[in-house]
């Protein structure tokens, strides 16, 4: 009988400033593929939506990037689509917006404060843990599956 491989993988960065935040996220964006799913954690002003800018770069968006904390979710037209949520807002209540419209359609998706769905998220994808730590930012990664891993690994490889 054989086992199926769990692949689990954590590694962590010191930023120092706002645009090396928005630097990782670009350099990520760039390594995103369609499907992938990246969740947001953070408290309040910690530099989700920060980062989602950085990302939006790294795929190739030009539009001016908004928090999408009212209207729960903004798309992007970019290399790939950008799916950009904020569950804030429906702590509790995943089924009030169709997920698997986002999370299985054409692009990338990146869904602040996701820890909040529970087990509504998917089975793979890489958590950012962005903790404020001075004027600068820890940001912990937390890879679930397969193909968070391989994109974890290649982008601390290639910072």
């Amino acid at each position: 009988m054989s086992q199926k491989k769990t692949f689990w993988y954590n590694d962590y960065m010191h930023i120092k400033n706002e645009d090396e935040l928005i630097a990782l996220g670009q350099e990520l964006g760039s390594l995103l593929e369609k499907n992938d799913v990246l969740i947001l954690t953070g408290e309040l002003g910690a530099g989700k939506t920060t980062l989602t800018k950085g990302l939006a770069k790294g795929l190739g968006i030009h539009q001016m990037i908004k928090s999408p904390t009212y209207t729960i979710v903004r798309e992007y037209e970019g290399r790939l689509p950008l799916y950009h949520l904020d569950v804030y807002r429906i702590e509790g209540d995943a089924d009030s917006i169709d997920l698997d419209e986002f999370l299985f359609g054409s692009g990338v998706t990146v869904i602040e404060w996701g820890h909040l769905l529970g087990e509504a998220l998917p089975a793979e994808y890489l958590e950012l843990e962005i903790l404020k730590d001075g004027d600068g930012r820890e940001v912990v990664f937390h890879a679930r599956g397969q193909r968070a891993t391989e994109l974890l690994q290649r982008l601390t490889d290639g910072v």
